[in-house]
């Protein structure tokens, strides 16, 4: 996400780095360079026009530090500026109701409406340990109701019946008086989509939300539609007391306009933002964590949270024990952190939160994703336990056996060994305590990865 953005701004202001101080004149430029960059990431126009005119009464009004640069002040300048036009903090959904909480979910057909449904069910399980129950309200879709009903079972859901022969209030309702009886603390209640805004569809809603007084109410929107999305989400505004945004399809969006514009224009918070489509793939939307994403400054804090959420600790824990008693790091052991690194979302999930990777040229962050991981996951296990735990075996025949069995070629046996390779000194490294070598040779490994 911001891709588009990130190029242009960090182009734009690189161009202040020769200037000795902040004046009208480059201060003009660099503010149409930012416009343009704002338009074409699609953010709305009253949007754009704020944010220039506050960009440059920041600009023009403020003393330079005598420990900053002209270029390091504009960006200092715009990153404050992005915060607040994102707002200022993440909002947390208020969960604070006689139990079950409820919570109503809206918004446009093809928005990700129900996948977003089983993704915060999961995200109430595993962050804040609620009991969640889900129910559909979706008449007009069968299919919906069988689709999160396969969710609801894949992610541990309590999953509440219904039928297209019922009417939207009474499937509410009798969900929610079950959802009493089983002592929840939660029921996310589904509706119906369409594909444009219709009096029908709103009356509808707007008689649920009457008839069953949600605690939040939800707004799902697919991210790619741009300052479409804030229009759309204005008039459910409209219509209904919304207490928030939920941006789907965050992963796809190159532009970033409807996370730039969707707060100024409704006044209401994104709470969360749906980066890919397993229903791992939520997360809240901090907006100073996405204004250091936007600058290419990097999120270490959420890929701290995510290692800290995803990693199995039993696991790592061993594997340290392991290299202190001298037995050393082999292949098994590769593989383990490979698929650690899977379930943590892949190497280019990790990378995007690391500051400066978004200036990376396009064809080595081609080689960074997945597939990477996946195809060197398929070398190893193409390999006996033998190999794995005896690495110095394998040679000739025995890589073109490999290489074979994992329906790969000669020279990726060759790149992934020279990986473990550069991997495995890292360990020695860390056995022997010396941090400056081990972060030395994290270094060698991301280059390794990047070749």
């Amino acid at each position: 996400m911001f891709d588009n953005l990130t190029e242009r701004l960090s182009g734009t202001l690189k161009k202040l780095k020769g200037q000795s101080r902040l004046t009208e004149s480059n201060i003009q430029d660099t503010l149409q360079e930012v416009r343009v960059a704002l338009l074409e990431a699609d953010v709305a126009l009253p949007v754009v026009t704020e944010f220039l005119e506050n960009l440059k009464t920041g600009a023009l009004g403020q003393e330079v530090q005598n420990s900053l640069t002209p270029g390091q002040s504009m960006i200092k300048l715009v990153h404050a500026e992005l915060i607040k036009v994102m707002g200022a903090q993440n909002e947390t959904l208020n969960l604070k109701a006689q139990p079950p909480a409820v919570i109503l979910m809206a918004g446009l057909q093809g928005a990700g409406k129900t996948t977003t449904v089983a993704k915060l069910g999961r995200w109430l399980q595993e962050n804040n340990k609620k009991k969640v129950g889900v129910v559909s309200a979706d008449v007009y879709r069968p299919a919906a109701i069988k689709q999160l009903e396969m969710l609801a079972k894949e992610v541990d859901l309590v999953f509440f019946e219904s039928d297209i022969s019922q009417k939207p209030v009474d499937i509410a309702l009798s969900a929610i008086d079950a959802a009493k009886r089983k002592f929840l603390d939660v029921i996310i209640v589904d509706t119906a989509g369409r594909l444009h805004i219709d009096d029908e569809m709103m009356g509808e809603i707007k008689a649920l939300h009457s008839a069953i007084n949600p605690v939040e109410t939800l707004f799902v929107v697919d991210s790619m539609t741009g300052q479409d999305a804030a229009n759309t989400a204005k008039a459910f505004h409209d219509a209904l007391p919304l207490t928030g945004i939920i941006l789907t399809k965050a992963d796809g969006d190159a532009r970033g306009g409807a996370a730039l514009s969707i707060r100024h224009i409704t006044g209401k918070p994104i709470k969360f933002i749906g980066m890919g489509e397993k229903t791992s793939e939520l997360e809240p939307f901090y907006p100073d964590r996405m204004a250091s994403r936007i600058l290419d400054m990097g999120d270490m804090l959420s890929l701290i949270e995510q290692i800290e959420k995803k990693i199995d600790k039993e696991k790592a824990e061993k594997l340290v024990n392991k290299i202190k008693k001298g037995k050393g790091f082999d292949l098994e052991d590769f593989r383990e952190q490979l698929v650690e690194m899977q379930r943590m979302g892949g190497i280019g999930s990790m990378m995007d939160k690391l500051p400066g990777m978004k200036s990376m040229p396009a064809d080595m962050k081609e080689k960074m994703n997945e597939k990477v991981l996946a195809r060197q996951i398929g070398i190893i296990n193409s390999m006996t336990m033998q190999e794995r735990h005896f690495p110095d075996l394998i040679k000739g025949n025995r890589k073109k056996r490999i290489a074979t069995g994992c329906g790969q070629e000669l020279h990726d046996v060759n790149r992934m060994i020279k990986q473990f390779m550069m991997m495995e000194k890292m360990m020695k490294k860390l056995k022997s305590g010396n941090q400056a070598n081990m972060m030395r040779g994290i270094k060698s490994k991301m280059q390794g990865l990047r070749r």
